[in-house]
């Protein structure tokens, strides 16, 4: 099959921001080793975002299309408890569980949301699927209680507790129709105005006395990577080869996640562990191909897709 130029860069896109959030695990659970606070990358996350969330929003004027009620509620889904359940995570628990219970129970937590929510058709392919990724998610919570690592359910409940959020965004991001810009005043720019004035005088910092180049690489990437260049990617990826097809593409993540952590951290998951990843990432393409599927319109539904 030939591919147009807007179909590859689409493609290029997606495959680009896998590694933009398979690195940003890797990047976050190392920073958590040193003497930067939890606190301090929801800082940098939120402020230095903002540098350039800030020009675009007051030019675009998003509030004026988007109830008080809904920026409200944005705003807190992405807001500080979001971000320091899971920068907390990284705490306890390594790089791969970042990546498979954020990564791979999303797409199970947004389908059941968007069933009961927005009413949305479940297939039974996707409920084979889910049940592949939570089989897998509980083959890693044992995983780590074998390992080395100390309280990694802890770690693995933070990363669960930030996926909900992140799935109800999500699902009512749909809802509401919430555009780029109406993202970037919320989850940017008002959560800036919110948390640095605690962050500052009431939270404890950790960057003084951090090399630089620790800290320059924790600024950028918490600042500006993965929640401007990443969701800059994947709108892009979703536009020009489809949301399904982004999804399914994202299915990576956590099996790359997990390869980077064993590189460059020297994290390696136990037997269970890698077991999961098999489950795990077929699991998470059988919830999102039905959609792709539809969507390219390659086969017509079948008497087994029953409804639930």
């Amino acid at each position: 099959m030939k591919l147009n130029n807007s179909y590859f860069l689409g493609l290029l896109a997606g495959i680009s921001v896998v590694f933009i959030w398979s690195f940003w695990l890797v990047v976050t659970r190392s920073g958590v080793g040193s003497t930067l606070t939890i606190y301090d990358f929801a800082a940098f996350r939120y402020g230095l975002s903002t540098i350039i969330a800030l020009p675009i929003v007051l030019y675009f004027k998003p509030w004026r299309t988007i109830s008080l009620f809904r920026i409200c509620v944005v705003t807190f889904l992405l807001g500080p408890v979001y971000i320091l359940c899971v920068f907390s995570g990284f705490i306890y628990a390594p790089a791969a569980h970042g990546g498979i219970f954020m990564n791979a129970l999303m797409p199970v937590i947004t389908l059941f949301l968007g069933f009961f929510l927005l009413k949305q058709r479940i297939y039974l392919q996707q409920v084979l699927g889910a049940a592949l990724i939570l089989f897998g998610a509980f083959l890693v919570v044992f995983d780590g209680l074998n390992l080395s690592f100390s309280n990694t359910w802890v770690g693995d409940l933070l990363f669960v507790t930030g996926a909900i959020f992140f799935s109800i965004y999500v699902v009512l991001s749909r809802l509401w129709n919430i555009t780029m810009t109406q993202l970037l005043l919320c989850g940017s720019v008002l959560n800036a105005l919110l948390y640095l004035p605690i962050w500052w005088f009431l939270l404890p910092h950790g960057y003084v006395g951090v090399p630089q180049n620790i800290l320059a690489l924790q600024m950028i990437y918490q600042g500006f990577v993965p929640n401007l260049i990443g969701i800059f990617f994947i709108t892009y990826a979703s536009q020009k080869i489809g949301s399904a097809s982004i999804s399914a593409i994202l299915s990576a993540v956590p099996p790359i996640g997990a390869i980077l952590g064993l590189i460059i951290l020297n994290e390696s998951l136990g037997l269970f562990g890698w077991i999961s990843l098999f489950l795990i990432t077929p699991g998470i393409l059988a919830v999102v191909l039905k959609k792709l599927i539809k969507e390219k319109g390659l086969t017509p539904p079948k008497k087994e897709d029953v409804k639930l």
